[in-house]
């Protein structure tokens, strides 16, 4: 649509003639828009500009997270920060004695471990459950106390 023809009417002032001219009409570029959609074209010299890192959509990222968790067998919790814990519990319950420390076998407190998180996954399970059954797909305190209550004092793993 570069070259159009137009039809002009001119009159004069005796008689009524049509004239045809033609128009020319030229196709100018675009002025461009200084939004965020538009990318400057790189020069040489310019610094690369580093790619933005990939956004997935909601939720394939957590899939993904159970699934690789799902298939180890590693420990949840460090084992560090874990023995700080159970010894400042072992302190407070017991009674500090004067100038005794309690010693502990990594062992026990490796096995523990195993059974806390045994405890936690398996009450998170029914946690989830609980929301589930109450048309949610987030667990809350309420989940975790009814799962507790339904457990019974033991709360065992069965």
């Amino acid at each position: 649509m570069a070259r159009q023809p137009r039809t002009t009417s001119t009159t004069s002032p005796g008689t009524r003639v049509a004239k045809r001219r033609l128009a020319t009409v030229k196709k100018l570029p675009r002025p461009v828009a200084s939004g965020s959609n538009t990318t400057p074209k790189s020069r040489p010299g310019d610094p690369i500009r580093p790619q933005k890192p990939r956004r997935y959509r909601p939720g394939t990222v957590a899939l993904r997270e159970i699934k690789q968790l799902q298939r180890t067998t590693n420990l949840l919790i460090r084992k560090l920060p874990f023995s700080r814990v159970v010894r400042e519990i072992a302190i407070e319950v017991l009674g500090p004695q004067s100038g005794v420390g309690y010693r502990w076998q990594s062992v026990a407190i490796l096995a523990l471990q195993e059974a806390t998180e045994a405890y936690l996954v398996h009450l998170f399970e029914d946690a989830n459950l609980c929301a589930i059954h109450a048309k949610r797909v987030t667990i809350m305190q309420k989940d975790i106390q009814l799962a507790r209550r339904i457990r019974g004092v033991w709360g065992g793993l069965g």
